[in-house]
């Protein structure tokens, strides 16, 4: 992660939390967090690589720094990460619960369990890596925890929230997200009761010596194998959202919901760059910024159904690897000023600049349906041709201007 964005990730990824909590409260930050759609689209919006497993880690990191000077007033504390960090969770459970009077010790042993269950009842090939915990003041918390599949090069995400989780072994995931492989060993599943019961059974009723006995008579021998029957378990499971996403660096039109992407379009060119300047009363902002706006302001507003498409939300700031175009970071730069200013007066009381983006994105939702807009090869065409001129930014370097081609935004002097 380069220091040019993750600087910025750290600062609207903090923002956009504010603007949740102060919008719908910490419980529902910590509701999103647990889905996997809305968290990849909140890493995709921030400038990350919108496919990459690498959304997890940088997202953890962002708001674990971006939301450490905010988690007295949010009341929002994140902590582990990845590898020496995921280590260390159980230690910073136990400070949060000294500052704030939590239980810290029962907040450690549930990061333990939760990371055990994903490890050793879950086994689906992918080793744990990354283990975050989010908590809240009210002992609510969410977790997001990632694996890897080094042969394959596939991740794994698995999240956990605390509201409903009735058991850590029935069931117990708001999500699983990554690629299907077929059955696996999964003792968490609700249908998976009677194994847990007979290997509880079998260790209190013969103890360790009979059934290390018995272990040595079966060695060598082959269990059977027959074909599922007709009323095989795995056949009733209930088909869940899937978010599988694709080894393509490229966003390519089946990628996303080309509809939404005109709604914004549309909102953007109806609430005018000038007007929403003055509304916002943030110098430079100029079509380019409400464009990105307005679907920033989707991820704070959004339902769950809106985030199908996460591919979309890369098209805000772009990617750091260039897709689906360099980073704009004049444009970023000026989203994060608009949502601190928006959330800055929303906490003295005045709540018009987060109203206006309420109505931004609801805009966006209501002209979707009969807005018309440029293919996305189109689109993506002219962003290229104009990463320059917002200070557009990649791994690579800056982006160059283009040779002689034609300036369709040439009327438009700031971003």
């Amino acid at each position: 992660m380069p220091a040019w964005l993750g600087q910025r990730m750290t600062r609207l990824g903090a923002v956009l939390c504010e603007a949740i909590v102060l919008e719908y409260g910490r419980a529902e930050l910590l509701r999103r967090l647990s889905h996997p759609f809305w968290f990849q689209s909140f890493g995709a919006v921030m400038g990350m690589d919108w496919h990459s497993s690498g959304i997890t880690t940088s997202v953890i990191g962002a708001l674990k720094r971006g939301l450490a000077p905010l988690s007295g007033e949010l009341g929002i504390h994140v902590c582990g990460g990845r590898g020496r960090h995921s280590r260390a969770t159980p230690d910073e459970l136990h400070a949060v619960g000294m500052r704030t009077g939590l239980d810290g010790a029962a907040l450690a042993r549930t990061s333990r369990l939760v990371a055990k269950v994903d490890s050793a009842a879950v086994q689906d090939g992918f080793d744990l890596y990354l283990h975050g915990f989010i908590v809240a003041d009210d002992g609510q918390w969410v977790v997001i925890q990632q694996g890897m599949d080094g042969a394959r090069r596939q991740a794994r995400r698995y999240h956990w929230l605390s509201d409903g989780l009735e058991s850590f072994v029935d069931a117990p995931h708001a999500a699983i997200d990554g690629p299907g492989q077929g059955r696996i060993v999964n003792l968490a599943d609700r249908r998976a009761a009677a194994a847990r019961a007979a290997q509880i059974a079998l260790l209190q009723a013969e103890g360790a010596t009979r059934l290390t006995r018995t272990l040595q008579t079966l060695e060598g021998v082959a269990a059977p194998v027959s074909p599922p029957a007709s009323g095989d378990l795995f056949a009733t499971a209930v088909a869940q959202p899937h978010l599988s996403l694709p080894d393509h660096h490229d966003v390519r039109p089946a990628d996303i919901v080309l509809r939404r992407l005109h709604g914004a379009l549309a909102a953007a060119a109806e609430a005018g760059p000038r007007d929403f300047a003055e509304l916002l009363e943030v110098p430079g902002v100029g079509a380019r910024t409400v464009q990105a706006l307005a679907t920033v302001a989707e991820v704070v507003h959004g339902t769950p159904c809106r985030f199908s498409d996460p591919a979309r939300f890369s098209l805000a700031h772009g990617g750091k690897d260039g897709h689906p175009f360099p980073v704009p970071t004049q444009v970023l730069d000026r989203t994060i000023g608009v949502l601190k200013h928006a959330v800055t007066r929303a906490r003295l009381g005045n709540e018009d600049r987060l109203a206006a983006l309420r109505r931004l994105d609801a805009q966006a939702r209501a002209l979707e349906a009969n807005a018309d807009g440029p293919s996305l090869l189109a689109f993506l065409e002219q962003e290229r041709r104009d990463a320059h001129r917002y200070g557009g930014r990649s791994v690579s370097g800056w982006a160059s201007a283009p040779d002689a081609v034609p300036d369709l935004h040439a009327a438009q002097d700031v971003a």
